[in-house]
């Protein structure tokens, strides 16, 4: 790998000479400007305001605006004579934990190679102290005109350093957060936890840009003439008011069916054939505004029932009852009270059975009695007969 920048790390009394190299690469895909109607390249000229004229890299140099718009000419001389300690060195200043580097300074990544041979003993040394220790090396270096700080610790057996922001570069998160006061429920973070459960841990190497990857699909097609077809939208369901639990109960499912594990339903979950919970509806992300209005047909379906069936009250209770979805929270009661007025209506419904059962019983029992009556006569008559 080509080395950017040249310079030593000071530690204390003990200098290392090293080499810096991007540890990172861009993969994004970049695109010109170009003039629609005939397909030319845009590009840029750098003008002089002054005399319009075009100038060259060479005539170009640097200035300060200040803030009446005057300029103030920089030259590479002015702040090569600054005291600047770090402009070939990257000096350490002190080793911290490794969590007490906030990651939002994070900035670019870079590998330090030793340079040389008599630099590899230092820079093992040093590598393996910071093994040793589990902490990392704050320092200080100058890159690109201006002196940076940076955060040293080991990958491998490397030593790797991150660009780091200095802490007044970090803004406040002020008017960020939610301005209203929002509560939470224990269920809600119940089911926050197992979605985290569920979706587990993964293989960093397994992830990859698609976007790049349907890009680089999508110039490959029109590089060989074909027509590339549209690709399929997803859904979005930005700005809308959802039911948080259904949402994080349909997440959970579907993590579980995506990492080929069994849900609730296939295994039988709570809530078996006995209490009708067999065939729970599944949850999805719902506008609070569609589930009032479907709310609204279901009533007016179970009233226009009601009126129609000539008082079968309790009939209208248990439908009520089989049309409630069962839910958390305040709605167990109304599943409670459809299923008592279930078992009240299977309970009048057998009685009456029952009842109609000895009546029928009684009935056979009063045809049959003549019969029984005829034929003992006769018998009696034979025998009389007989001993005649």
């Amino acid at each position: 790998m080509r080395s950017i920048w040249n310079g030593a790390i000071s530690f204390g009394l003990v200098s290392i000479p090293i080499k810096l190299v991007n540890a990172t690469e861009n993969h994004s895909i970049s695109f010109r400007q170009i003039h629609v109607e005939d397909g030319g390249r845009i590009r840029y000229r750098k003008v002089c305001e002054l005399d319009g004229e075009e100038v060259t890299p060479a005539e170009i140099g640097k200035a300060y605006e200040d803030a009446d718009g005057t300029m103030i000419p920089i030259t590479d001389e002015d702040l090569g004579k600054l005291p600047l300690p770090t402009a070939k060195t990257i000096e350490i200043v002190a080793f911290v934990p490794a969590d007490a580097i906030d990651p939002l300074q994070m900035d670019a990544a870079y590998y330090l190679s030793a340079n040389g041979v008599p630099a590899a003993k230092p820079y093992t040394l040093l590598r393996e102290a910071l093994k040793r220790s589990r902490k990392v090396a704050l320092a200080k270096y100058a890159l690109r005109g201006r002196e940076r700080l940076g955060m040293l610790r080991v990958v491998d057996d490397v030593i790797a350093m991150h660009g780091l922001l200095w802490p007044d570069e970090i803004r406040a998160p002020e008017g960020v957060a939610p301005e209203s006061d929002v509560t939470v429920r224990d269920a809600e973070l119940d089911l926050a936890d197992a979605l985290m459960d569920t979706l587990g841990e993964v293989d960093m190497d397994s992830l990859h840009d698609d976007y790049r990857e349907a890009v680089e699909e999508l110039i490959a097609a029109k590089a060989s003439g074909e027509v590339p077809e549209p690709a399929e939208k997803g859904t979005s369901g930005g700005g809308k008011v959802i039911d948080l639990i259904a949402a994080l109960e349909s997440s959970v499912r579907a993590a579980k069916e995506a990492r080929g594990e069994e849900t609730d339903e296939e295994a039988g979950g709570d809530g078996g054939e006995g209490d009708g919970a067999g065939e729970r509806p599944v949850a999805g992300v719902t506008s609070i505004a569609d589930r009032k209005a479907s709310g609204s047909a279901r009533k007016k379906a179970a009233s226009g029932s009601g009126s129609g069936s000539g008082g079968s009250g309790s009939g209208g209770s248990a439908k009520k009852s089989a049309s409630s979805p069962k839910s958390s929270g305040g709605k167990k009661s109304t599943a409670g009270t459809g299923k008592a007025s279930a078992k009240k209506t299977a309970s009048k419904s057998a009685a009456s059975k029952s009842a109609a059962s000895k009546s029928t019983a009684k009935k056979t029992a009063a045809k049959k009695t003549p019969a029984k009556k005829q034929t003992a006569s006769k018998s009696g008559t034979s025998r009389k007969r007989a001993s005649a």
